[in-house]
């Protein structure tokens, strides 16, 4: 079970995803999450260092759509100012809205990144699915509602396991 909890690749934060070498191993859309993931979960709107990002990710020719466990209004704020798709309340590690959100993409597992900051839903989420998943570091815990403080106290507990297993090194190369 604590091994589905293990992403393909860990990074710092969305920057340091190296889209170039995915979009070459045949990666064509990115599922990601929104709330400290691509902005503290209290940001209403995008930085221009992640419209940047957007920018780039659209020059490789990725699809790109969020999916966020955070309400409509949440959501839809951000991102339909910056015309891209998503799939709100989502209810991850649910099955559901990764598929849907692959549908949308019109892309098969094996070709779909999950971007996120949390093991418990992003990361779990899409490994189920064979998905490539990405963990990166949240951007502001303390903007952190209850629910997601919980998970975090589970994932302490996990990260325990995992490195007591030798699942998780501080410093790992993203696996195969």
């Amino acid at each position: 079970m604590f091994e589905m909890l293990v992403p393909k690749l860990r990074v710092n934060t969305v920057f340091d995803i190296p889209l170039e070498e995915l979009y070459i191993k045949g990666y064509r859309g990115i599922i990601t999450d929104l709330d400290n993931t691509l902005v503290g979960a209290k940001a209403p709107l995008a930085t221009p260092e992640l419209l940047l990002w957007f920018e780039k990710v659209k020059q490789f020719g990725f699809k790109l759509i969020i999916v966020s466990n955070n309400n409509m209004e949440r959501v839809s704020r951000f991102a339909t100012p910056l015309n891209i798709e998503f799939v709100h309340q989502a209810r991850k590690p649910s099955n559901a809205p990764f598929r849907k959100a692959m549908k949308r993409m019109e892309l098969p597992p094996e070709q779909t990144i999950v971007v996120g900051d949390q093991m418990l839903t992003d990361v779990y989420g899409g490994n189920r699915l064979g998905l490539h998943t990405v963990l990166v570091l949240p951007i502001s815990v303390h903007d952190e509602g209850i629910g997601t403080r919980i998970n975090r106290r589970v994932e302490q507990i996990a990260l325990t396991r995992l490195r007591k297993q030798g699942l998780w090194l501080e410093h790992e190369e993203e696996k195969s």
